[in-house]
């Protein structure tokens, strides 16, 4: 599935037809859950049966068109489902997830019906009652490459600098590059984003920290307005827009580097880390959520799959303790930057670990019974 992205531009009573749709969407989610947790739903068919019960209950909610109405439902089913599976794991406490009523929801979205596309491509009509009418769309892709039956679902996202539409198109990218015969480990870490089995070093950007003044200057712009005013729904405008900002400079990131990697390697092998375990330290939560590992992960894999390489993610257990050249495990505390053992190997840490991850790899693809350049020719 492929996702491409546009800025819708329209009138002011259109974005305000978008917002009444979006609340809509929120109704159906959270009388959705309501009717689980009374018992009345077993299964996604019977919220899809109550969306059109509650279509004529409500006149608002039969504005929005019925498979936006399912599409509400089954995010909610979502949720639920995923509750269900973290109980089956074993899972306790408070990462059960239990499903919770939505209060600030930004989206909707539509399936098949209900919108209609311009022949050129550069604007869509939405059909239903909520009156959304039609939207320019404005983006640096091209939608005339697909056909209207292979786009199956339209989301309208609304963010801090405007409203947005989404198109999940059906499709198999694959993009050709090169084989390199290359081999590759990566080691994460905060000093560097990244430190590679080659010793490559890429500087970690610290975008959040480079706009932490910013962000705490507009935090107080906020807290200062009264609650309720249009003045500090100005002040929330420009505080989302500092977050949305570093968001995106860390997607474009991880975006860039993570099909850097791909394009130049054959095999990318990788830590399997637990990011939301790690976050429960508070001295370093904030430095690794502003790393955003997990995010760099995905597109590795994406990009795996897209150019046909090989991603593999491994144990990363005492990855810096053991030698690499003799497997001698050396104990070493956070401060200690520089590895030294016995047999003579001094190097970085990183460097080290790095080492380490990749012969894990190639290890994990050999108890397969086929060596990884037969994988990589395959």
């Amino acid at each position: 599935m492929l996702v491409l992205e546009f800025k819708a531009y329209a009138k002011q009573n259109q974005f305000q037809s978008i917002d009444e749709a979006i609340r809509i969407c929120q109704f159906i989610r959270n009388k959705s859950i309501r009717l689980w947790m009374d018992g009345g739903a077993k299964s996604w068919f019977d919220l899809s049966k109550y969306c059109a019960i509650w279509a004529k209950e409500f006149d608002f909610a039969n504005k929005l068109g019925a498979m936006a109405r399912q599409a509400s439902a089954e995010r909610a089913w979502a949720g639920i489902s995923r509750f269900y599976e973290n109980i089956k794991k074993g899972i306790k406490g408070k990462k059960v997830s239990f499903p919770k009523f939505q209060k600030d929801c930004r989206s909707v979205e539509y399936k098949t019906n209900s919108w209609k596309l311009a022949e050129d491509r550069k604007s869509i009509t939405f059909t239903d009652k909520c009156g959304i009418g039609k939207l320019k769309l404005k983006g640096t892709r091209d939608l005339n490459f697909y056909q209207p039956d292979q786009i199956k679902r339209i989301r309208l996202i609304k963010r801090a600098d405007g409203y947005y539409v989404q198109f999940c198109i059906q499709v198999d990218r694959v993009e050709l590059a090169p084989m390199t015969g290359k081999t590759i480990g990566l080691d994460v870490g905060l000093k560097e984003f990244y430190t590679d089995s080659n010793g490559e070093m890429v500087p970690n950007p610290r975008f959040l920290r480079r706009g932490e003044a910013r962000l705490k200057r507009a935090g107080r712009l906020v807290s200062r307005k009264a609650k309720g005013g249009l003045n500090r729904r100005k002040a929330r405008v420009i505080l989302g827009k500092r977050h949305l900002k570093i968001s995106r400079q860390r997607k474009d990131h991880a975006v860039k580097l993570a099909r850097c990697v791909i394009t130049s390697n054959d095999v990318v092998v990788y830590e399997d880390l637990r990011v939301s375990n790690m976050v429960k330290n508070h001295c370093l939560a904030k430095s690794i959520s502003d790393a955003s590992w997990y995010q760099f992960r995905m597109f590795l894999e994406y990009f795996g799959k897209v150019f046909g390489r090989i991603t593999i993610a491994v144990n990363p257990a005492y990855t810096s303790q053991e030698c690499s050249s003799c497997g001698a495990v050396v104990k070493k505390s956070l401060s200690t930057r520089t590895h030294t053992c016995q047999c003579g190997c001094e190097m970085d840490r990183d460097h080290n670990a790095a080492i380490n991850i990749l012969n894990r790899g190639i290890s994990t693809v050999g108890h397969t019974g086929t060596s990884i350049f037969e994988i990589v020719n395959a």
